[in-house]
């Protein structure tokens, strides 16, 4: 039989965490199938917790202690949710090299503006996550999380604070690899033009470009979209080790 504390106290992380996640906190997303998702989280791994483990002293320990469970819920899910970040800063900057600087659409899945090549990269890393059967192991993660980080036992530190900012920074470094093939190929086709320039006087360099850069750019991107899986899936695969690591440092 399920303890209705340790019920409620997993179903809070685990509602916290689908709402920061991606795929689960779009707007299209039904709210009541994300509750429904977090109440079968809770009834699978509840059952596996100690029954009693926990006793609140009074309600504003038991406030205090969800709480808690919600924002290890929210730092779970802001962890795994890096590399879409990176992905959303690597379509910014492959849409700035390639001339598609027109303005952001709205990206179903994030539920924010996002140029035409970071809502590609969005839909290829949600695709990859769930034909992979990736989320199947971030399931698995989560309910590990349970092992280093009991219920009630998290606590802020700097090596937690440390972690997170080197994470964020990281984001950035991740989008420069994803779009370096096409800052190569715009600094390529910029110092053409700029040799044409010199050779050529009369040519308007600046207008040409403008034809060149986005048939040569998307195609680039079109070639590169294998090289690219390839690095999405590598960091989606580690979603898991992050869960766990943050898990670590909240102890």
């Amino acid at each position: 039989m399920i303890d209705l504390t340790n019920w409620l106290m997993v179903f809070l992380r685990a509602s916290a965490m689908l709402a920061v996640f991606p795929i689960f906190s779009a707007r299209n997303f039904p709210v009541q199938l994300r509750l429904a998702l977090g109440a079968l989280l809770a009834g699978m791994i509840g059952a596996t917790l100690p029954p009693d483990a926990i006793q609140p002293s009074d309600a504003w320990g038991m406030i205090g202690l969800m709480a808690s469970e919600i924002g290890i819920g929210l730092m779970i899910g802001f962890a795994s949710r890096m590399i879409f970040f990176a992905l959303e800063i690597a379509g910014s900057i492959i849409s700035g090299e390639v001339g598609l600087q027109t303005p952001p659409g709205l990206n179903p899945l994030a539920d924010a503006p996002m140029t035409a090549p970071a809502t590609m990269l969005y839909y290829l890393a949600a695709m990859l996550w769930l034909s992979l059967d990736m989320h199947h192991w971030m399931l698995l993660g989560f309910q590990k999380t349970y092992a280093y980080l009991p219920i009630g036992s998290a606590h802020l530190s700097q090596a937690f604070l440390v972690d997170i900012v080197a994470r964020t920074s990281g984001i950035f470094g991740i989008a420069l690899q994803l779009a370096a093939p096409l800052l190569a190929v715009s600094f390529i086709i910029s110092l053409v033009f700029a040799v044409l320039g010199r050779a050529v006087p009369q040519m308007n360099v600046f207008a040409e470009s403008f034809a060149v850069r986005p048939l040569v750019g998307l195609s680039v991107f079109g070639l590169t979209l294998d090289l690219m899986s390839q690095h999405i899936v590598n960091y989606l695969r580690r979603l898991p080790e992050d869960m766990l690591k943050v898990s670590q440092l909240l102890h």
